[in-house]
């Protein structure tokens, strides 16, 4: 899944001009300072926001995908293989630009009257793909599937403080929450705040996303889908915005890491995100484009997914994490691209928290020294020697298999016995929504992406239901943390309640945290101008792409 001169520079902070009704917007103010860029925090690689720009346009270009989206419907649009294509073809109402900063969408302008109100005007004359005009009722349906159980929304948390989505105006769109919710217009620039026409949605019915029209508002269309194979999207000539920079884009399933490298170096396909990390020395040797990095807001981690087995005791949680090799994972796995971490949020997700927070926010983390001797000790006091866990592995990626292969390698040091059950690329992004997917797991690497630049967006994750809480833990306390967390608008206060979720996280080990992770993008010598950063998956990137020359 996410992420060679030794050199470091700081990547230019570029927060674009927002509306000012944005800039007064307390919500917001952290999304335009842009992630921290300190040395500390930063992984041996030169850092860009964005590729060089393109120089004119193109008729097609080609893209590798690892693996094919289950489905295009953007209430699913939860992982990377659907929001690569979906972040081109569908629009949200605000956007996350590649400098990961928040900026106006489908929407001009948004207003925050009060802590419980916001209010969203719509641009005028935005076609959808089948040519009808954008409404303030398509919003209200589009955001309402994403709140309505019956749909199983991958997003349907970030509307849980919201009481009603209502059209004030034809071109008007007012949201109000049951309390304040800091996060909510934030997650406006993600799928969940996808618009889609009204009409062609309920025209679909279950077969949307499937295939027929997305019926979007993107740069792009959807124009075929040729299962197992590749995906064509198509120029929109009657896009509100700037003109896509290439009529037509290819995206080719390749899950095969050393095909999708050979692909390309040979120039079979011109680029791709998530390159296998394994690939990173031919690429920049091979001499037929550029390996670039990005912000990622990437940690890797071991997520536990069921407490009903050995990994149920805290005190094995820790043993397995003092004896997992991080520095070794690194080396190998992240091919040296990344850095050792205790934190499951990295630090460019602290934006808008004053330095004291931030300070705060990172002590007293999980240790990343190997003490196998004290692993040992924790094994033994818990009864677990000789205890089976099922760890899942494929072969996405080194980041996937290795370290898979070093929880393994460290169970087998303190006594336990780790054992791994190989998942199929395109079926691993099923263990994120199919809880039958994970029967028979106890852990499964998880290359986690933040969504926002705010570190709510991880640590939310173990609040009792959360979505991605898959071990079940409950903690009342947690709890109410995040729901005091949620309603700060001010940043400092936010994040210092977000400094002790993260405490708490920590010590708890739901998840297992290993390294921070830059994001990863290659270009050949014939295509340029894609953004380098996790914003890709929210942002048209395959617009921005043209000639090199």
């Amino acid at each position: 899944m996410t992420p060679p001169a030794p050199a470091r520079r700081r990547p230019p902070r570029r927060c674009r001009a927002l509306t000012a009704a944005l800039l007064a917007s307390a919500a917001l103010v952290a999304s335009c300072a842009g992630p921290p860029r300190t040395d500390a925090d930063r992984p041996p690689v030169r850092l860009s926001v964005d590729t060089p720009p393109a120089k004119g346009e193109l008729d097609s270009f080609s893209w590798a995908s690892y693996a094919e989206p289950p489905t295009l419907d953007y209430l699913q649009a939860f992982d990377y293989p659907q929001n690569t294509v979906l972040a081109n073809v569908c629009e949200s109402l605000m956007r996350w630009t590649p400098g990961l900063t928040v900026a106006p969408g489908l929407a001009e302008r948004a207003t925050n009257p009060d802590p419980l109100t916001w209010v969203y005007d719509l641009r005028p004359g935005v076609h959808f793909h089948d040519g009808s005009v954008m409404t303030a009722e398509d919003v209200v349906y589009s955001l309402g599937r994403q709140m309505n159980p019956d749909n199983a929304a991958a997003w349907a948390q970030v509307f849980q403080n919201v009481e009603s989505v209502t059209g004030t105006g034809p071109l008007q769109v007012t949201v109000r929450l049951k309390q304040p919710d800091s996060q909510f217009p934030q997650y406006m620039a993600t799928a969940a705040g996808t618009v889609a026409a009204k009409a062609g949605v309920q025209a679909e019915g279950r077969d949307y996303g499937t295939g027929g029209g997305l019926h979007c508002t993107g740069p792009f269309t959807l124009a075929a889908w040729a299962k197992g194979q590749s995906i064509e999207l198509r120029r929109f000539d009657d896009y509100w915005g700037s003109r896509a920079k290439a009529k037509k884009v290819v995206l080719r399933f390749l899950t095969d890491p050393s095909a999708r490298t050979n692909a390309l170096l040979t120039g079979d396909v011109d680029g791709g995100y998530l390159i296998p990390t394994e690939s990173y020395d031919r690429l920049r040797a091979g001499g037929s484009g550029t390996l670039y990095f990005g912000e990622g807001l990437s940690t890797v981690n071991l997520n536990v997914t069921s407490m009903d087995g050995p990994l149920g005791d805290l005190r094995v949680r820790r043993a397995l994490s003092l004896a997992l090799d991080r520095s070794g994972f690194v080396r190998t796995g992240l091919a040296g691209a990344g850095t050792v971490t205790g934190s499951l949020t990295t630090g460019a997700a602290w934006a808008g928290a004053p330095e004291s927070v931030r300070t705060t926010a990172f002590a007293h983390l999980t240790p990343t020294t190997q003490d196998i001797d004290r692993a040992k000790s924790l094994v033994k006091e818990a009864g677990a020697e000789g205890a089976r866990i099922t760890v899942a592995t494929s072969s996405i990626g080194q980041d996937v298999s290795l370290l898979a292969t070093a929880v393994q390698a460290a169970g087998a040091r303190i006594g336990l016995d780790v054992r791994l059950r190989t998942i199929a690329p395109n079926a691993f992004t099923a263990l994120f929504t199919d809880p039958q997917a994970r029967v028979g797991l106890d852990a499964f690497p998880e290359t986690y992406y933040d969504s926002i630049t705010d570190p709510l967006d991880l640590l939310v994750n173990f609040r009792t239901g959360a979505y991605q809480n898959f071990a079940g833990f409950s903690d009342q306390r947690y709890d109410d943390l995040v729901d005091r967390a949620t309603a700060a608008y001010d940043p400092a206060e936010r994040g210092a309640i977000e400094a002790e979720l993260q405490r708490t996280a920590s010590e708890q080990l739901l998840w297992i945290p290993v390294a921070e992770w830059p994001t990863t993008v290659f270009l050949n010598k014939r295509i340029t101008g894609a953004p380098t950063t996790i914003a890709y998956l929210y942002y048209p990137w395959a617009a921005d792409v043209g000639a090199a020359q």
